[in-house]
């Protein structure tokens, strides 16, 4: 059997994977864990939990509460708040722990459950990995007084609002925005903290009905934003995930926006301003060899990790610095908060373009992208793609092929039986070309 945490968390199919028992034990557990840790020492413990709006999230989130208060932790029902609210509500209101019910950008179906420590930052491999080891053991809850009490505080989204306003370089007024929620956790906070920042706000994906989340909108699917940022006249489009801890974007032409292009943006917008730590970005190895050229250009310093944004986190906490991401759109400012917070995103972004006073389209030629494709072959066994000689002889002779102008990257899947070909060329036709050559190489030498 495989670990149970994932890089963001536990996540599967709801009722399948991810039952009410296991809600249940994991919370139990975490509790047992981080007392045993001393995170509890000297005080009752406090948690709050908050969760997206999957109709699945209803008896999960009961299911938490129910497991937390058995082990004695007092809870603050947090309610419908994106992600990065749950991970700033946790050290502002001095809980000892936060947990946020979601499956991000998946379909309604899925679900998760993930941690964070009482600074607002995700629990260590080594804890989730204690906490996966005392699920299913006996144990003795409290009694009488000893027992969790539990309180609604939904209103605490005011809070996490008024950070995010508190963050802002400079207004919004006279901009018009589309934002598109994704009928998802930030449906309400995202148009509310847009207005208080001065913009002009059309709202979409703004009707989440348990079962609609992430469904044809959000950043996975720009089409219903590009064609009401064009029908409303507006300036810009902001796309959020189910969880909003993504963030892209469109131009009033309607042209898309990716996560390179919001950090290179950003980044030099930091970097303009004295804000950007070591004149560093992380990014991942995914990044658009544009994005990195474009840096490079500008005098900044990217430094690459693994895919996901644990990775991109740990690089940013280890090397002090206060800036990074991921093209998906999940950018991490740590000066003002602990995760990818897509609405600061946004809002940074629409900074940039209020103080400049320049389109979205003109600032993101700071970048120019590379033509990308990403192939997916499934059914190989992965674990070979490393030390295959064929495959790296391959690999080689289409880099030589490229020249300074593109770049190949060969990755396995975390999870499935499956190897990603990805390759960067100066135009779309090479780029598709190699990439189908080797995902064929792949197909026939790791079977």
């Amino acid at each position: 059997m495989g670990r149970l945490f994932g890089t963001d968390g536990v996540r599967g199919l709801a009722n399948r994977d991810l039952t009410a028992g296991l809600a249940v034990d994991l919370s139990v557990a975490a509790a047992r864990v981080l007392a045993e840790a001393g995170a509890f020492e000297g005080h009752r413990p406090v948690a709050v939990v908050g969760r997206d709006p999957r109709a699945s999230g209803e008896f999960l989130e009961a299911a938490v509460v129910a497991g937390l208060a058995s082990a004695g932790v007092d809870v603050l029902r947090l309610g419908v708040l994106p992600t990065p609210g749950v991970a700033y509500l946790t050290h502002a209101l001095g809980a000892d722990l936060g947990v946020m019910l979601s499956a991000s950008h998946n379909p309604a179906p899925d679900n998760g459950i993930k941690f964070f420590d009482r600074s607002g930052f995700k629990l260590p491999d080594e804890l989730e990995d204690a906490i996966e080891a005392h699920l299913g053991e006996v144990f003795q809850g409290p009694t009488g007084p000893g027992v969790g009490r539990v309180r609604e505080a939904s209103g605490e989204a005011s809070r996490y609002v008024d950070h995010l306003l508190s963050t802002l370089p400079a207004r919004l007024d006279g901009l018009r925005v589309v934002v598109d929620a994704a009928h998802g956790a930030s449906w309400s906070v995202a148009p509310e903290t847009l207005r208080r920042a001065g913009a002009e706000v059309i709202e979409i994906g703004t009707e989440p009905d348990g079962l609609n989340i992430n469904l044809d909108c959000g950043s996975t699917h720009l089409s219903a934003l590009q064609r009401a940022v064009v029908e409303h006249g507006a300036d810009v489009g902001i796309a959020l995930d189910g969880d909003a801890d993504r963030c892209l974007a469109v131009t009033a032409a309607g042209e898309a926006i990716d996560g390179d292009q919001i950090m290179a943006i950003l980044a030099l917008e930091l970097h303009e301003t004295g804000r950007l730590e070591a004149d560093t970005i992380v990014a991942t190895v995914m990044s658009n060899l544009g994005f990195k050229l474009a840096m490079r250009e500008a005098g900044l310093t990217v430094i690459e990790t693994a895919v996901g944004d644990r990775y991109v986190l740990e690089a940013m906490k280890e090397g002090g610095f206060s800036f990074g991401g991921e093209q998906s759109g999940h950018v991490i400012m740590l000066d003002h908060s602990t995760t990818g917070d897509g609405v600061l995103t946004g809002l940074h972004l629409l900074a940039a373009m209020a103080r400049s006073r320049r389109p979205l389209d003109e600032l993101a030629k700071i970048m120019h992208r590379l033509p990308q494709v990403l192939v997916n072959v499934r059914d190989v066994d992965r674990a070979r793609a490393g030390t295959s000689a064929e495959l790296a002889a391959a690999v080689t002779s289409a880099e030589a092929e490229l020249g300074g102008t593109g770049r190949v990257l060969i990755r396995p899947s975390g999870t499935e039986p499956m190897v990603r070909v990805m390759v960067e060329a100066a135009s779309q036709e090479q780029a598709h070309a190699v990439a189908h050559r080797l995902a064929d190489v792949v197909r026939t030498v790791l079977r």
